[in-house]
Formats: structure tokens, C-alpha cells, sequence
């Protein structure tokens, strides 16, 4: 069935902008705006603490390996939170639910400046992870139901735009609070843009009133669909192909391409704006070709994660590599886009599961990468990992086709979202 999608309304052409037809677009900007500084938040919170181990571990007197298990903790949250939070808060308006994760994420963060222990702090950024899913799967709910036809995939872009953009300004930041004052400034910091989120989405989101039947049981409905189950596969198997090479970019990118230590930021900062780039791109194409875009990302990851391989022998040939590797994330919209196309009523659900997805995609091409590398194939190994799950990723695509197919064919299930 086809769900209703609040649009804002579209009045007669004019030739110039009068204050009623700039309107919705005004409030389509201020919107995702908002629902990005939460997005800042929430992308800074996630990555900050990868540059922070060292100084978490000599704080807590653990080994830096077991300070590395707060980032796993994270993801578990994430993992759990998105599918569990979306169900439980199904009949809740989406305003109030964004706040309140905000809300939520803030709190967590604060609670993690403070956490006197190594296990308290594991315990906390399970904590922080909880909101992490449901918050962007909302985010980009409201997102794409505000904007107007044809710009669903650039209104969830824009969203997303804030977790990427973190990884050029909010991660640097957090990073030089935590080497001058303490790695608890870090998530300090994390939390006061958490409550700037708070009250950036109180005054700009728009109230929506909570659909007819909302609830935990029609969201369940998500789970029953196979076009969310494929969709959802896609990427985890599929994305996680930029994991598997990240993951293991720093000890490549010396190791192998000779590149001094103090020159490695600069190379993450090429990476965050590939990924910039890559997210405002991928989400217009989104918008004109959705399955074109998703076919043709799979097949791009392909061939620059193989290409890395060679590329990551030579610094200027590396940094080109790394930046195109940060480009991939241009799948994310589309992948979300799809997922409110095929998720019927249980939008909710479907939309926050895709971030668990995306972790489940961190973990196992983490994973995978480590396999690789202690079988002795070399940092590069990552590299030819990548390229065959972004091989696999596109195996789960052709299945989608498929199942498209049989869905609209005469005989099939003519079930549309």
C-alpha cells in the first residue's frame, strides 16, 4: 500500500519567490539543519574516542586493546537500540521522539565523562549507542516526508551530512579537547551539542501527529517482509567493505606507503571529505535512479576498493585512494530511501534498522580485515577483502532485482510501500 507522506504544500508557479512558496522550503532547510546538529553529535560521539585509546587506557589503568572495548560496546548499543527503541516508542510523535533521544544521548555522554572505571565506561557507551539507530532512522522519516517529490534522497543526505561532517570537524575538535584537557572533555563536548540538537529540533522540526494504528506491533510487520531483509543485507555485506579497509588504514598507510606519522591526520581529513562528497552526490542520484544507485555504488566499491591495493604503495596514489574509499558512503541515503519504499506501514522499525546494519558492516569488515592481515597476506589483503564483500553486497542486490520482479509481476505479491 502506499503510505501517506507529509509534503509541504506546492503552490503556483511564480516568477519571483513570494514569502508563501519560499516557506516550506525554509522550513525543509531549518529542519534537516536541526536533525543534523544531532547527526554532529552523534557522528563525533561514534569516532572520537578511536584517536582518545591511549589516553582512556593509561586513565583507567587497562591495556589499550581492552580500552578498544568501549568502541565495541558502542556498536552493540547501536546494534540493539535501533531495532528496540523503534519498536517500544512506535506510538510516540516524531518530534518528541528525536528529543528525547537527543535528550538521551546527551545524558549518556555526560555520564561517560564521569565514569570513574573501565567497566562503568563500557557500560555507558552501550548507553550512548542506544539512541544512535532509531535517532537517524527517524531524522530521516521526517527528512524525506517534508521534503517534496523527486528530493526525498537529498533531504536524508542532508541529515546524514552532519554524521560526515563529523569526521572533518567534530572528531578534530573533540580530539584536541581530550589531548589538552582530558579524554572526559571529548564526550563532554559531545554532550552540549547534544543538547544544542535538543533545542534546534524543538524549534524547527514540525509537530507531525502520530499516524492512524501506530505501534509496536504493526512496526514488528518489517520483519516479516523479505524486500527489508535484502535491503538491510545489502549493507552489511555490501558496505562493509569500507571497513575492512579503514579499519587498518593507519599501519597501511605507513607500513606500505611510507607516509610519516604526523602526516596521517591529513590523510583522515581526505577520507572525511570523500565522504562529504560522496553523501551529497550518491543521495542526488538517489532521487533519479534509486536501484541504478545502488547497483552502480556497489560495483564503484568494487573497483576502488580493489584498486587500493595497488594504489596504497605510493603516498600520492594512497591519498586519491582514500578519498574515493570515503566516497562509498554514498550509499547510505539510497539504501534508506529504499527502505521506506519497501517497508510498508513499519517505517519506524525498517528505517532505524538500517544503521544496525551499518554496524553490523563496521564489525564484520573490521573482522574480516584482521583475518586477512594475521594470515599474513599483508596490509593490502584488506583491500581484496573489501572488493569481495562489495561483490557480495551486489550477489544480494541481484536478489533484490529479483524479488522486484516477482513482486510486480502478474503473479507475485503486488504489495508496493
Amino acid at each position: 500500500m502506499t503510505l501517506p507522506r507529509l509534503q509541504p504544500e506546492q503552490g503556483p508557479p511564480l516568477t519571483r519567490p513570494s514569502r508563501s512558496a519560499t516557506a516550506p522550503d525554509r522550513t525543509l532547510l531549518r529542519a534537516v539543519l536541526a536533525l543534523g546538529v544531532g547527526g554532529f553529535s552523534i557522528g563525533t560521539g561514534e569516532f572520537v574516542i578511536m584517536g582518545l585509546l591511549p589516553e582512556v587506557a593509561h586513565d583507567l589503568g587497562v591495556t589499550i586493546p581492552q580500552a578498544g572495548h568501549v568502541i565495541s560496546a558502542y556498536a552493540l548499543g547501536v546494534v540493539i537500540g535501533a531495532p528496540a527503541l523503534a519498536v517500544l516508542a512506535a506510538g510516540w510523535g516524531r518530534r518528541a521522539l528525536l528529543i528525547a533521544l537527543m535528550a538521551a544521548y546527551a545524558v549518556a555522554n555526560f555520564g561517560s565523562a564521569l565514569a570513574p572505571g573501565y567497566l562503568s565506561l563500557n557500560l555507558l557507551r552501550f548507553v550512548s549507542g542506544l539512541p544512535h539507530g532509531t535517532y537517524f532512522g527517524v531524522a530521516a522519516l521526517v527528512a524525506a516526508s517534508l521534503a517534496p517529490p523527486g528530493r526525498r534522497a537529498a533531504a536524508v543526505g542532508m541529515v546524514m551530512l552532519g554524521l560526515t561532517g563529523a569526521t572533518l570537524a567534530g572528531v578534530p575538535i573533540a580530539s584536541a579537547l581530550g589531548q589538552h584537557y582530558g579524554w572526559r572533555a571529548a564526550f563532554v563536548f559531545v554532550g552540549v551539542i547534544a543538547l544544542l540538537a535538543v533545542v534546534l529540533v524543538r524549534l524547527y522540526v514540525p509537530a507531525m501527529p502520530v499516524q492512524r494504528g501506530a505501534g509496536p506491533l504493526r512496526e514488528l510487520q518489517a520483519l516479516r517482509n523479505p524486500h527489508v531483509w535484502l535491503t538491510l543485507a545489502i549493507g552489511a555485506i555490501g558496505f562493509g567493505g569500507m571497513f575492512a579497509v579503514f579499519s587498518y588504514i593507519k599501519p597501511t598507510l605507513i607500513e606500505v606507503a611510507g607516509l610519516p606519522l604526523a602526516r596521517v591526520p591529513l590523510m583522515l581529513a581526505l577520507f572525511g571529505t570523500g565522504m562529504v562528497v560522496g553523501n551529497l552526490v550518491g543521495s542526488r542520484l538517489a532521487d533519479r535512479w534509486l536501484m541504478r544507485t545502488i547497483g552502480g555504488l556497489l560495483l564503484w566499491s568494487f573497483l576502488v576498493l580493489g584498486g587500493f591495493v595497488f594504489a596504497a604503495h605510493h603516498v600520492a596514489t594512497a591519498a586519491l585512494g582514500l578519498f574515493l574509499i570515503g566516497t562509498i558512503v554514498a550509499i547510505a541515503p539510497a539504501l534508506q530511501i529504499r527502505l521506506m519504499d519497501v517497508a510498508g506501514e513499519a517505517q519506524t522499525l525498517a528505517a532505524a534498522l538500517n544503521h544496525s546494519a551499518f554496524n553490523l558492516a563496521n564489525a564484520l569488515g573490521a573482522w574480516l580485515g584482521g583475518v586477512a592481515i594475521s594470515a599474513g597476506l599483508g596490509w593490502t589483503s584488506t583491500g581484496w577483502v573489501g572488493a569481495l564483500l562489495a561483490l557480495g553486497g551486489l550477489g544480494v542486490f541481484a536478489l533484490a532485482l529479483r524479488a522486484d520482479r516477482h513482486r510486480h509481476s502478474p503473479g507475485g505479491a503486488a504489495t508496493q510501500a
